[in-house]
């Protein structure tokens, strides 16, 4: 693939690994590696990542290439591996912006005492230095030294000055070095670098999502209604409510001003949202047209009642001999709201277009206004 290109590499996860998700979710890392002994694990560290869902590209400095060649990181990966400023000159784009822009995080594992001098003053001799000047996204390091220069004062005060600038480090291990020395330096096992990586851009992934229903007002009805077949007995359909009420919390997350329509449940209402309690389907229809003139999505997630009784007597109905009277019973009324929302959602929160005015959402529980949740 040519420069500036991310493609998806086709593979078989492990048993134990979780299967990849959709390339259209997929998130993009730009994996650095530097040259030490380290370096072949940036291997088992992509590895990890693609299983994980996550989309990359790889950049070597020359002296990555001295310890694992370009072309096993090409076969892993599916992408040319980048390693000098010129290797493909593409002069429709600047490379080492492109690639930085393009990238929701920047990986360098392992990161010699060397490239973490250059981060922080500034050096940009080779490509890597040059797209981490260029880069505005997360930054996460995991160094790999000798216990000696990982001690160093100059080491030590480098990554002082990247941890201010909000870099991120992933701790070296303790333990043999290839050197023969034990101590602190070694490169942190791959697993814990993977987990480090989704955590930041999991992290993104909430945050961009977050206020994205900021201005909606998101009406959600939820639970049974009961329908009194008289002071005693009584119809409904069985309904916990628990997914009415997930929905609305999320819609608050998310920004979102929320209306909860409730039948009977035993859920304590969620934090900020105007829970109005009902019983009845008339109480609940009642209820949801007086307030939807400015609703923009409406959720009908509500299990409400089939059928109704014609009339409802004010006292238990008695035997009479051996049997009781007869009881009638007939449909709610079937009519949609008034000033039916620009957007529904059946059971989910997402935005759509703006459907038939007629109808509510189709959910399973029978909120459509044709079969008459109303």
């Amino acid at each position: 693939m040519g420069s500036g290109e991310w493609g998806v590499m086709s593979y078989l996860p492990t048993p134990y690994s979780p299967l990849p998700i959709p390339s259209s979710c997929f998130m993009k890392v730009l994996l650095g590696v530097t040259g030490c002994i380290g370096a072949y694990k940036a291997a088992e560290i992509l590895r990890g990542l693609q299983r994980r869902g996550v989309q990359l590209r790889v950049v070597m400095t020359r002296h990555a290439t001295e310890f694992v060649r370009p072309l096993t990181f090409e076969a892993l990966s599916g992408q040319g591996v980048i390693v000098e400023m010129f290797d493909r000159p593409n002069y429709a784009t600047i490379e080492h912006i492109s690639v930085a822009r393009e990238a929701d995080l920047l990986l360098v594992a392992p990161a010699t005492a060397n490239i973490i001098a250059k981060f922080a003053h500034g050096v940009a001799d080779d490509f890597l230095s040059t797209v981490y000047l260029s880069n505005t996204n997360p930054v996460l390091v995991a160094p790999a030294m000798n216990v000696e220069m990982w001690n160093h004062p100059a080491t030590q005060a480098n990554i002082k000055i990247l941890r201010e600038r909000g870099v991120l480090f992933v701790e070296p291990g303790v333990g043999y070095q290839a050197c023969g020395e034990v101590g602190m330096g070694r490169l942190a096992e791959p697993e814990e670098i993977v987990e480090r990586a989704i955590e930041i851009l999991k992290s993104q992934t909430s945050d961009l999502k977050s206020r994205d229903f900021a201005g909606e007002h998101v009406m959600v009805t939820a639970g049974p209604t009961v329908e009194d077949l008289d002071p005693v007995r009584f119809i409904t359909n069985r309904s916990s409510g628990r997914m009415g009420y997930a929905i609305a919390e999320a819609a608050q997350d998310r920004g979102a001003r929320v209306t909860l329509i409730s039948g009977p449940v035993n859920l304590p209402p969620p934090e900020n949202v105007e829970t109005i309690n009902v019983r009845s389907t008339r109480e609940m229809f009642e209820a949801v047209t007086r307030r939807i003139h400015d609703v923009t999505v409406f959720i009908g997630s509500a299990a409400v009642a089939d059928f109704r009784p014609a009339v409802a007597p004010r006292r238990r109905s008695r035997k009479t001999g051996a049997r009781r009277s007869p009881l009638s019973l007939r449909r709610p009324r079937t009519s949609s709201p008034r000033s039916a929302p620009t957007r529904t959602a059946g059971g989910a929160l997402s935005r759509g277009s703006q459907p038939n005015r007629n109808h509510c959402s189709n959910t399973p529980s029978g909120s459509c206004a044709k079969r008459g949740w109303i």
